[in-house]
């Protein structure tokens, strides 16, 4: 058994009858989880690949000159 007295235990927070947590942060989590994987689905936008492609060519151009 465990040293903490019974009434000092904490409790993990509550759960819904489908196992997800409820509360009062539970619906702000959720729509952070779901913009966080939209954001992650986005393709990479073209211009940003161009600059890594110039970083790329302009670092090989760096170490054929060293």
């Amino acid at each position: 058994m465990s040293d903490i007295p019974e009434n000092h235990r904490r409790a993990g927070p509550a759960r819904n009858a489908n196992g997800s947590p409820k509360g009062p942060n539970a619906q702000i989590a959720a729509k952070l989880k779901a913009l966080y994987t939209a954001v992650e689905e986005e393709p990479i936008p073209d211009i940003f690949l161009d600059l890594l492609e110039q970083l790329d060519q302009a670092e090989q151009r760096g170490k054929s000159r060293a």
